[in-house]
C-alpha cells in the first residue's frame, strides 16, 4: 500500500500510436473497422502495461497508457495536447512499428507534439532497418534528428524501462540502438490489447508473435535484418497466458505473426497447449498462421494445425518460376512441392492464402498472365495476395541499389509493396503498375471465384468464410486502390487529414464528392456480394459439388512433371524437375 496521498501522485502520459499512411490522393488511410490488428502495438502495450504495474517511474508515479491505431482511429491532436497540459506535459508519445511507407505520416504526427515541446520517440522497421543496413543517415533519418525525435532501433523487451525513465527525467536520448543485442522473448510480457482497441478490427481478432527471426536469406525481406536470422521463441506457457488473457475479454481469434511458424522449434509444444485449451477448456480458437512451402514435410504439423484451431494458412509462395525464386535467394521454395503441400492443407479443410510477388527480373506482363493462369488451373490455392517487388529500406535489395547509386523513388509513402519504386529491366513503370492491377482482376474473375467455391465444398473449406474473403480481395484494389491488407469496412476521410504538402480541399467540394464515392463504391460492392452469394448458394445446393474435381485438386501423380504447365512452361521449371530426379536417382528415393 502506497504511503503517498492520492493528490501527490504524478501521472505519466504514455501515448502509443501506430501510424497509417497516405493514399494516392494524399489522405490518411483509415477505416471504421480495419482489416488486421497491429502486433507491434500489442507487443508495446503488453510491455508498457507491465512497466506500469511494476511502477518503473517510482511508487508515486502512475503510467496512463493511451493506444491509437490510426488505421481505425482518428488522432485528435487537440485533445491529446490538452490531456498532456492537464498533467504538466509529463509523458511522451511513442510512434510504434513505423514501416517505411508510414514514415512520412509518422513525421507529420510527431510535428504538433514536438512543436508543443513534448518528447517523441519512434521505432519500427524503417528506423531499425536503415540503421542495420545503411549508414545511419540515409532514407530520411535526419528528419528525426532535425525535429528532435528520439529513434529506437531494435526490440523493446527489457529496454522500455530505460526509455520511460529518460523521458520522465526530460533526458530522452537521440538514439537507442539495440540492433546488435536482440533480446530473448520467452517469459517477457506477452502482446496484448484491450478489447476497446480490438473491436475496431474486422472479425474481432488480435495477434501475437510466438517467435521472431528467420534463418532464410530472401533478398527482398527486411525481417532477417531487423529481427535477425537467429530465431527466438515464446514458450507454450507464454502462449497459454496470452490466450487466457484475451479469452477473459471475449477474444478467441488470433493471427500468429511469425514469418514462418513451421520453423518455430517449439511449434508442437505450442500446438499441443492450444489443443488442450480448445478441446479441454472449450476456448473456440480460430488461428491464422504463416508457413513455408515445405511445412508439409514436418510430421503431424498440418494435422495438429487443424486441431489447434488453424482456419487459414498464409504461404510465402512468392512465385512459380524457379528462375525468379533463385534471383530472390528464396531457394527453399521448391515448385515440385507446391501441389503436395497445398493438397495436404486442403485435406484438412484449411483455407490457403499465398503471397505472390510481381516484378522479378524475368517477369514480363505476358509471363505474369501465363503464370496466373497456371496457378488457377494447377494449384489448389484459395486466395492470392499480389505484391510489387519493392526495395524496402532494411532489405538486401535496397542496400545493393543504394550502394550502386541506382535511382529509387524518394517518396517513402509509396514503399507499400503496391507501387513501383525503381526501374525494371523488362517493363516500364506504367507496364509494371498496369499488370499489378490487372493481376487482381485476372485471378479474381467471376468464373474463377466460382471454381474456388466449388473446390471449397469438395475439400471442406467453410464456404461462407471463403466467400467473405473473396469479396474483399476481389474488390479492394479496383474500388479503393489500396491493398486488401490495408483495407477495412467503410473508408473514413476528412479534409484535415491530407499530406501537409498538398493543398487543403474546400469542404464544400470534398464532402459531396466523398459521399458520392462512398455510395458508388458500396453499390458496386453490393453487386459483387450478391453475385457471389448467389453462386455460393447454388454451388452448395448442387449435389455434384461434393465430388467436384479438377486438375488442381487431382492427387499428385508420378508423371505430372511431364504434363503440367507449372513444370514445362519455364526453363527454371524444367531444371527444377531435372534436379529432383537426379537427387532421387542418387539417394534411391
Amino acid at each position: 500500500m502506497s504511503h503517498f496521498p492520492e493528490a501527490a501522485r504524478r501521472r505519466f502520459q504514455l501515448i502509443l500510436i501506430k501510424p497509417s499512411h497516405y493514399d494516392d490522393d494524399g489522405y490518411v488511410i483509415r477505416w471504421w473497422r480495419a482489416m488486421i490488428p497491429s502486433n507491434s502495438l500489442a507487443a508495446l502495450y503488453g510491455i508498457a502495461a507491465e512497466c506500469a504495474e511494476r511502477k518503473v517511474l517510482g511508487p508515486d508515479t502512475e503510467i496512463d497508457i493511451t493506444v491509437i491505431d490510426e488505421t481505425n482511429t482518428r488522432i485528435d491532436f487537440a485533445e491529446l495536447l490538452t490531456q498532456f497540459k492537464r498533467h504538466d506535459n509529463f509523458g511522451m508519445i511513442a510512434l510504434v512499428g513505423v514501416q517505411s511507407n508510414q514514415y512520412p505520416r509518422a513525421l507529420d504526427i510527431a510535428r504538433p507534439f514536438r512543436d508543443a515541446g513534448l518528447p517523441v520517440s519512434m521505432g519500427g522497421f524503417h528506423v531499425s532497418g536503415c540503421l542495420s543496413m545503411l549508414d545511419g543517415k540515409a532514407v530520411g533519418l535526419d528528419a528525426c534528428r532535425d525535429m528532435g525525435i528520439s529513434m529506437f532501433a531494435g526490440e523493446a523487451e527489457g529496454r522500455l524501462d530505460m526509455v520511460l525513465r529518460d523521458a520522465a527525467a526530460g533526458e530522452l536520448k537521440p538514439l537507442y540502438n539495440f540492433m546488435n543485442d536482440l533480446p530473448g522473448i520467452g517469459g517477457t510480457p506477452v502482446p496484448f490489447l484491450p478489447r476497446d482497441n480490438i473491436q475496431r478490427t474486422l472479425g474481432l481478432s488480435t495477434s501475437f508473435d510466438a517467435g521472431r527471426g528467420c534463418p532464410y536469406q530472401c533478398s527482398f525481406c527486411t525481417i532477417i535484418n531487423v529481427q535477425g536470422r537467429k530465431s527466438r521463441f515464446r514458450s507454450a506457457d507464454d502462449v497459454e497466458k496470452l490466450v487466457r488473457m484475451n479469452w477473459a475479454q471475449g477474444i478467441h481469434k488470433f493471427f500468429i505473426t511469425d514469418d514462418n511458424f513451421a520453423r518455430n522449434k517449439d511449434w508442437e509444444a505450442i500446438f499441443d497447449r492450444l489443443i488442450e485449451l480448445k478441446e479441454r477448456d472449450g476456448i473456440p480458437l480460430g488461428l491464422m498462421i504463416q508457413v513455408d512451402t515445405l511445412c508439409h514435410k514436418i510430421p503431424n504439423f498440418i494435422e495438429k494445425s487443424k486441431r489447434a484451431g488453424v482456419t487459414r494458412v498464409f504461404i510465402g509462395l512468392e512465385n512459380v518460376n524457379p528462375d525468379n525464386l533463385t534471383a530472390a535467394k528464396k531457394n527453399q521454395n521448391k515448385i515440385t512441392e507446391y501441389r503436395k503441400m497445398l493438397l495436404a492443407w486442403k485435406a484438412q479443410g484449411i483455407m490457403t492464402l499465398a503471397g505472390y510477388i510481381l516484378g522479378f527480373p524475368a517477369d514480363t506482363p505476358e509471363s505474369i498472365r501465363r503464370d496466373i493462369k497456371i496457378i488457377q488451373e494447377e494449384l489448389p490455392l484459395d486466395v492470392i495476395e499480389f505484391f510489387i517487388l519493392t526495395p524496402l529500406p532494411g532489405s538486401e535489395d535496397h542496400q545493393v541499389l543504394w550502394k550502386k547509386g541506382v535511382e529509387m523513388d524518394a517518396d517513402l509513402n509509396i514503399y507499400d509493396v503496391e507501387h513501383v519504386c525503381t526501374a525494371h529491366p523488362k517493363m516500364s513503370k506504367q507496364e509494371w503498375e498496369d499488370i499489378y492491377h490487372e493481376a487482381w482482376s485476372l485471378y479474381y474473375s467471376p468464373e474463377h471465384m466460382k471454381t474456388l467455391l466449388r473446390r471449397a465444398v469438395a475439400t471442406g473449406v467453410p464456404l461462407v468464410r471463403l466467400a467473405k474473403v473473396l469479396v474483399s480481395f476481389a474488390t479492394t484494389v479496383p474500388l479503393e486502390n489500396v491493398h486488401p491488407l490495408q483495407s477495412g469496412l467503410l473508408r473514413l476521410k476528412t479534409p484535415s487529414e491530407r499530406r501537409p504538402e498538398l493543398p487543403r480541399e474546400n469542404p464544400l467540394v470534398f464532402w459531396p464528392r466523398f459521399v458520392w464515392e462512398t455510395f458508388s463504391k458500396h453499390v458496386s460492392l453490393a453487386g459483387t456480394i450478391i453475385s457471389l452469394a448467389v453462386s455460393a448458394f447454388l454451388i452448395a445446393r448442387d449435389a455434384k459439388s461434393k465430388t467436384y474435381m479438377d486438375q488442381a485438386l487431382t492427387p499428385v501423380a508420378d508423371d505430372e512433371e511431364e504434363t503440367l504447365h507449372l513444370f514445362t512452361q519455364t526453363a527454371g521449371g524444367a531444371a527444377a524437375v531435372s534436379h529432383v530426379r537426379k537427387v532421387a536417382q542418387l539417394t534411391g528415393h
